[in-house]
């Protein structure tokens, strides 16, 4: 098959350019229309019970992150000028398109009673802007006067005040809402620059549109990095502007493809494969590392380029084929998780990982035989390099100190089992944001003030129809119960925010009723809340309705909304073990439906079904690899042979988590199944290399173990490094997710470089011809051999203006 596939590139020469030129034409094309994503990731199937619920609690009251928060802190507010500006920006932000309602203590209502329509109204407590200092100091008693702000508009404590803003749910998951933001964003930042105040930022739509824009920043500059750095690296050990030039076109070429790809699947950019393109860089280098390599060494020792071109693509072709094959299927794993942000990571990845295959095994023979011959300096590598030093020092420790290098392992090991009784799992729902950057201080001041704004929302259906208010509004005063018991709870208490329920929303009307006395903020007595009971009619007549958030068309399902701390899943899944007893003692399962539903239910529910699910696509991935080696080395004992020195990497990895006490979280767990996939290519390289030096040293292992390490020592470390720098600029992401795999799977790919170059050899010398078996030597995957090698006078290359034989 090799032999028709050198033919096949390398006699259709101009021909295959001119396809991969028009290919590359229409994926340009493609890579054009490609869009970033704005949606929230959906961690969890659409079948999933917890899913559906949420999605049903969206459509009947709406989606529960549609606000952004503005935040400050300055006890200068109810100075006259400032209180002015701050009401004018209020209004200034309404008038913005895509913005629904904005809610201040300069933007207030407060709730009367109509007794001629029998609705309720909201009316502005500041009508117009106070003309004087007197006349603002009456309207702040007015505002602090109305207990259902307090908490969430402000707190008077510390002189925090916020602005809330109700974003169009339409243009939540549009591009449309990075303007929207920014809109917003400039006037605020024109009202904090004219006072000196920090403003802070938050809310899940504001965070999902700057998270979405730093994806978009970062593709460009990892592409721009990982170029740089690929092509210094390749500088540095091939000294060759040829070989620099010819690969990075082709990486320029392959990270077109992959954009290509996700429009043409209509796919969307986000965090996982925004990290595509400049990981696709670091694995084309790596291919095209192998390649040259072996041209330079086949064409020192004959100094036939034709020749030489050809054993690249027989010899490389059939080994990068494999490791290219186990690499993309450390990815394709992530497809059988069910979630579908890593289902399309994976996808896309596994595709353009062989694209990349193909484009490098193509590209690489035809550029170069264009190209006069390697010079004697660009073959120097080969001999008297550093690297060449480094290898003679390799073989001689693994000749004569391989206990040392077992007792060294053994050593690693038992720290790696301690490091890994260290490990925790856990994760938060805003996880990736780096403790450095200003989102998560911002995040962190709404935490300290008012405890949070992660949503978490608990549904209670009576069953009935009007059951809310039946039975003299027994519902209710529920309802209250609940919200006393978790403000008073002291663990309730440190992560939640003052619940928000139908309860605050009549304790207001009540307060109305009463002449605004906020001592009559509280739920009626039975006999005074049928008189209230007429005021909460009509809602299915409008959705701007007081109440239409708080309850149902029907009067049956009333809704308590909370904000959260940005908590861990641990913290998140002790509140609501804590809480659902407690709401199954007033609310008895046979009487009511209590659903705890929002955001972070749906992320804890999610975390834990994902890190499940990744742990079954790290098996997977392991077995479908080892199958894959199968191929290669029919011997079971063989493959456990070469599994061992790439399982020890995963081994130190979660260990280095666990002294480190980096959480398993679906961030952090899926660097493994990659890191399995790329770490192993060494170890198929090197076997592949040494079952052909066996047959050409007449089964001497001893010789062929030695000769291989040699031989593909080179490329093991020239790739290593490229691999281990181009993973490694991912440790300047601004999230911690993309941040952990940089430093991770660059620590993995470190330790499975050690392990493949005396390790495995030191096994395969120690264990000698207990390994190298009958079906080693006949595998199903053939290594092309050295007395078969290919006939060069029917090698017909094509010229641009003639045709000759080579």
């Amino acid at each position: 098959m090799w032999k028709y596939l050198v033919r096949l590139i390398l006699r259709n020469r101009l021909g295959n350019l001119i396809i991969i030129l028009l290919v590359t034409l229409f994926m340009g094309w493609q890579a054009t229309r490609v869009q970033m994503s704005y949606e929230l990731a959906r961690m969890l199937p659409e079948t999933d019970s917890t899913s559906i619920a949420y999605e049903e609690f969206k459509d009947l009251f709406g989606q529960d992150g549609s606000v952004m928060f503005v935040g400050l802190q300055d006890e200068r507010i109810y100075n006259l000028e400032e209180f002015n500006n701050w009401y004018d920006l209020s209004w200034e932000i309404r008038q913005i398109d895509g913005v629904e309602e904005v809610l201040s203590i300069g933007k207030i209502y407060t709730l009367k009673k109509n007794d001629s329509t029998e609705m309720l109204d909201f009316l502005p407590v500041i009508p117009e802007k106070p003309q004087n200092q007197e006349e603002l100091d009456s309207l702040k008693a007015v505002i602090l006067s109305l207990p259902f702000y307090d908490g969430l508009l402000y707190n008077n404590e510390n002189n925090v005040t916020m602005i809330m803003v109700t974003l169009d749910k339409a243009k939540l998951n549009t591009k449309s809402r990075v303007q929207l933001i920014s809109d917003i964003k400039v006037l605020i930042e024109e009202f904090g620059e004219k006072y000196e105040q920090e403003m802070h930022y938050s809310g899940l739509p504001y965070i999902r549109t700057i998270t979405s824009k730093k994806i978009q920043d970062e593709l460009y500059f990892f592409i721009f990095l990982t170029l740089i750095i690929a092509s210094s690296i390749l500088f540095l050990f091939f000294r060759s502007f040829k070989a620099v030039f010819f690969t990075m076109l082709i990486v320029g070429i392959t990270v077109i493809w992959v954009l290509g790809t996700i429009s043409l699947f209509h796919y969307k950019i986000t965090l996982l494969t925004g990290i595509l393109p400049p990981l696709l860089v670091v694995i084309v280098v790596e291919n095209c590392i192998f390649l040259l390599n072996k041209y330079h060494d086949e064409y020192r020792i004959h100094g036939n380029k034709v020749k030489a071109l050809s054993r690249v693509v027989i010899r490389i072709g059939s080994a990068n084929l494999l490791t290219n094959a186990t690499t993309a299927v450390g990815f394709a794993a992530f497809i059988v998780t069910g979630n579908r942000m890593l289902t399309e990571f994976g996808v896309i990845a596994s595709i353009n990982i062989l694209v990349a295959y193909i484009l490098s095994l193509f590209l690489i023979p035809i550029f170069f035989s264009y190209l006069p011959p390697p010079k004697g300096k660009h073959t120097k590598h080969l001999d008297k390099s550093l690297v060449a030093k480094i290898i003679k020092q390799v073989v001689l420790i693994v000749q004569s100190r391989r206990r040392i290098i077992y007792i060294l392992t053994i050593i690693f090991l038992i720290a790696g089992i301690y490091g890994i009784s260290r490990l925790r799992t856990t994760g938060n729902i805003v996880d990736d944001i780096s403790r450095k950057d200003r989102l998560y201080k911002d995040l962190i001041f709404f935490e300290k003030h008012f405890k949070g704004v992660m949503p978490l929302e608990i549904s209670i259906d009576s069953k009935t129809s009007n059951g809310i208010f039946a039975n003299k509004g027994k519902t209710l005063y529920k309802i209250k119960r609940l919200q006393r018991l978790i403000m008073r709870d002291s663990v309730f208490s440190k992560y939640l925010s003052r619940p928000l329920s139908l309860v605050d929303g009549i304790s207001f009307l009540y307060q109305a009723h009463k002449g605004g006395n906020p001592k009559f903020y509280v739920l009626p007595p039975p006999t005074r809340l049928a008189d209230l009971n007429q005021y909460t009619r009509g809602m299915d007549s409008t959705d701007k309705h007081p109440f239409r958030s708080f309850i149902d068309s029907t009067n049956s399902i009333a809704r308590v909304s909370i904000q959260m701390a940005n908590i861990g899943t641990n913290e998140i899944s002790m509140i609501t073990d804590r809480l659902r007893p407690e709401i199954d003692n007033i609310f008895p399962p046979e009487d009511y439906n209590v659903l705890l539903t929002g955001t972070s239910v749906v992320f804890l529910k999610g975390s834990s079904y994902l890190v499940k699910n990744l742990l079954t696509s790290l098996l997977l991935a392991l077995l479908v690899i080892s199958m894959l080696m199968a191929l290669l080395f029919t011997s079971a004992r063989m493959i456990i042979i070469s599994l061992i020195p790439n399982l020890i990497p995963q081994l130190m990895t979660a260990a280095l988590m666990g002294y480190l006490d980096i959480p398993i979280k679906p961030s952090t767990i899926l660097i493994f199944s990659i890191a399995l996939g790329i770490s192993v290519d060494n170890a198929i390289h090197f076997l592949s290399r040494y079952r052909l030096q066996l047959k050409l040293n007449n089964w001497e292992i001893k010789a062929s173990v030695l000769a291989a390490l040699k031989e593909t020592g080179y490329s093991m470390i020239y790739s290593s490094v490229v691999l281990f720098f181009g993973f490694g600029i991912f440790i300047l992401s601004s999230f911690g997710g993309t941040e952990a795999l940089g430093y991770l799977i660059s620590f993995t790919l470190l330790i499975a470089l050690l392990s493949n170059l005396f390790l495995l050899p030191s096994l395969l010398l120690s264990l000698d011809k207990y390994i190298t078996t009958r079906s080693f030597r006949e595998p199903l995957l053939e290594i092309f051999d050295e007395e078969d090698d290919i006939d060069l006078d029917e090698l017909v290359i094509e010229e641009p203006n003639t045709r000759g034989s080579a």
